[in-house]
């Protein structure tokens, strides 16, 4: 009843279970492998070969993610979410603004208290929202950043 086993085999505790040491190797050599490659890409561990050509300061590519990564994705989705987010403000100050009697007859303004009021339902966010804008040449108004109460009537202009 007993059977043979070669020297390359063992039991592994249970009742009628075989395991050779050679597939144990195997598994072994494949976790330590796949290890190895894990650790080059682990910013902690102590491997100093550079896996992949860090661009330097000055470069074009210096601090811009590596074309086709994940993180490169995720900032043009980022972008493409604010720009919709400027948009809709821009529609939201079409909506509620007057036509400004100072400037051209095109121009739309609203004070930023009754912006507020309106957009706040929409987005937690307007602040952000409005100097993203200002710095796409979208809107103008005074200051650099505006406060709930105290900027409440600081003009705000739709230049487009």
């Amino acid at each position: 009843m007993d059977e043979k086993k070669s020297p390359d085999q063992l039991m592994d505790g249970k009742v009628g279970c075989i395991v050779s040491v050679k597939g144990l190797k195997d598994n072994w050599q494949k976790w330590s492998d796949h290890h190895k490659e894990h650790q080059k890409y682990n910013p902690f561990s102590h491997d100093t070969r550079p896996l992949a050509v860090v661009p330097q300061r000055g470069h074009d590519d210096y601090g811009k993610p590596l074309q086709g990564s994940l993180t490169e994705q995720r900032g043009k989705d980022a972008h493409t979410h604010i720009s919709r987010e400027v948009q809709e403000l821009c529609e939201v100050i079409k909506d509620i603004g007057v036509q400004a009697e100072k400037q051209d007859e095109s121009a739309i303004s609203v004070e930023f208290g009754k912006l507020f009021e309106r957009y706040v339902t929409i987005s937690n966010k307007l602040v952000g929202i409005l100097l993203r804008a200002r710095k796409q040449k979208l809107v103008d108004f005074e200051g650099e950043m505006l406060w709930q109460g105290k900027d409440d009537h600081v003009v705000i202009t739709l230049l487009q």
